[in-house]
């Protein structure tokens, strides 16, 4: 993010997509948009942008952008569906840019082939072509194509008073944290996560039991056979379980499904700093959910009519000081560890919520894989505020199953002494497990501050990574603002 100018916030974006001006420059027409065209339109005082066939006039919103304005140039007449993606896929634009709608992409049109060829000879090119194409340049998606085709396979049966649905994948370590089941609005929506692409299950409209009711999940995990066990509204006999949508059946990458949503109460708000909280949010009883370690979600809010959407990664509802066997969670609660800014729209609204109220949550994103621990010797984490989020799992899960690694050392980067957050539960923790050592590192002490400060830099860094052995294999973790990951980074 960069520093907007006075007036260039979020809020100020609503109000001037409210306010009735035009901000198209086309006084309300739609027009088809060629490439050509659109790629004229690639200035600063005049920038057009396609995202997934629309075309948007980005130009006022120039200086309301969080990442400012050359991030917005680089997509500058030309479709920038890759680039949005890759930074920032979950913002609702069409809902953010809908006064900036400019038209859609003209299709372009098919050229006929030169000189005569026989209609078998053309069908004969084409498939040389896709089979080249599929052996050649799609050879890595084979094995999951193979995969679903073969093991994938969904099956149901019923007794007076239960709906059993079973889902055969045939993998082996199928486990919790890849099943995400939800039964809501007459639908229900059954997704096995593999790597990144999942298989999904919904089926909706002529169904009995689309209430809320309790939902139970069993997983054989060394045969990966996913039971989904469904409680019926009336004890009659089915004929069939529900119509099949659209997504029904499919084995594509997740990037590609968009993200699913679901209702979340508020059930506890408790302070963690003078300007943190720890959120408490319960699931509804007919979903089943589970957050891997290193992975975040994303809340979405109705801020002034627009849809406005952030990703925050869960955390444990506090630090376990026992090692000896994992921390079991019933899964019905996420614990979200936010901190709320003064002039921020999105956390100001979430501080307004009052037990009760609920928010929308979306399924667990992210690639962090559990293997780069599993093979470390030594881990360090570097954090900077609430870049401690993400560390707070990965911390449980290291030094509770994890037993090749020597060190796990924190490197704590805040402000002043009351921005540490759970400063009094790592110290406990550094106590009780001699494997991990947290350093706090101010930028802003008072003068009693006996600690390390400063801010990040090569020299703070090689005075705290080290390793505990010449080749020790190490893993660094680092999140914090883009500013501060980025030193690190260096």
């Amino acid at each position: 993010q960069v520093p907007l100018k006075p007036g260039r916030s979020l809020m100020d974006w609503i109000r001037l997509t409210k306010s009735g001006k035009d901000l198209t420059g086309l006084k309300g027409r739609l027009i088809e948009v060629t490439e050509d065209e659109l790629a004229k339109h690639n200035k600063k005082e005049d920038c057009w942008i396609c995202i997934r066939g629309f075309v948007y006039n980005v130009t006022p919103y120039m200086e309301y952008h969080p990442g400012g304005e050359d991030e917005l140039m680089k997509a500058a007449g030309t479709d920038g569906t890759d680039l949005f993606d890759q930074v920032h896929r979950w913002v609702n634009y069409e809902s953010m840019l809908k006064e900036c709608l400019v038209g859609r992409m003209a299709v372009k049109p098919i050229t006929a082939p030169k000189g005569e060829v026989l209609k078998n000879e053309i069908v004969s090119i084409m498939f040389y072509s896709k089979l080249n194409i599929f052996w050649y340049a799609q050879r890595k998606y084979i094995f999951f194509y193979l995969l679903y085709f073969l093991f994938y396979s969904c099956d149901w049966f019923q007794t007076d008073s239960l709906i059993t649905i079973v889902i055969y994948t045939k993998l082996k370590d199928m486990n919790a944290e890849l099943v995400i089941v939800d039964c809501q609005d007459k639908r229900l929506r059954g997704e096995i996560i593999v790597g990144d692409h999942s298989y999904l299950v919904e089926l909706g409209k002529d169904c009995n039991f689309y209430e809320t009711f309790s939902l139970l999940v069993n997983i054989a995990e060394k045969v990966g056979k996913v039971e989904v066990i469904l409680k019926k509204k009336d004890n009659v006999h089915w004929k069939m379980l529900g119509q099949p949508l659209e997504s029904h059946n499919t084995f594509i990458k997740r990037t590609d499904r968009g993200l699913f949503y679901r209702k979340c109460k508020l059930v506890s708000k408790t302070e963690v700093t003078h300007d943190t909280k720890l959120l408490c949010l319960m699931l509804p009883k007919s979903t089943h959910l589970r957050v891997p370690t290193g992975q975040h979600v994303y809340l979405k809010q109705i801020i002034a009519g627009t849809e406005v959407v952030k990703p925050y990664t869960p955390v444990l509802p506090f630090l376990p000081l026992n090692f000896k066997e994992p921390l079991r969670h019933d899964g019905a609660r996420i614990y979200l560890m936010i901190k709320i800014y003064s002039c921020g729209l999105f956390t100001q609204a979430l501080d307004r919520l009052q037990i009760g109220d609920y928010i929308s949550v979306s399924n667990p994103e992210g690639n962090f894989m559990k293997s780069q621990i599993q093979t470390s010797e030594d881990l360090f984490l570097l954090a900077a505020g609430t870049g401690f989020t993400p560390m707070v799992k990965l911390l449980n899960f290291a030094l509770t199953e994890v037993s090749c690694l020597r060190t796990v050392k924190l490197i704590f980067f805040n402000k002043t002494e009351d921005d540490i957050l759970w400063r009094n539960q790592l110290e406990q923790l550094a106590l009780k497990d001699k494997r991990f050592e947290v350093q706090f590192i101010l930028s802003q002490p008072r003068e009693d501050w006996v600690g390390k400060q400063g801010k990040i830099s090569s020299s703070l860094l090689s005075e705290f990574v080290k390793r505990s052995r010449r080749d020790s294999k190490v893993l660094i973790c680092i999140c914090g603002p883009t500013p501060f990951t980025e030193q690190g980074v260096q």
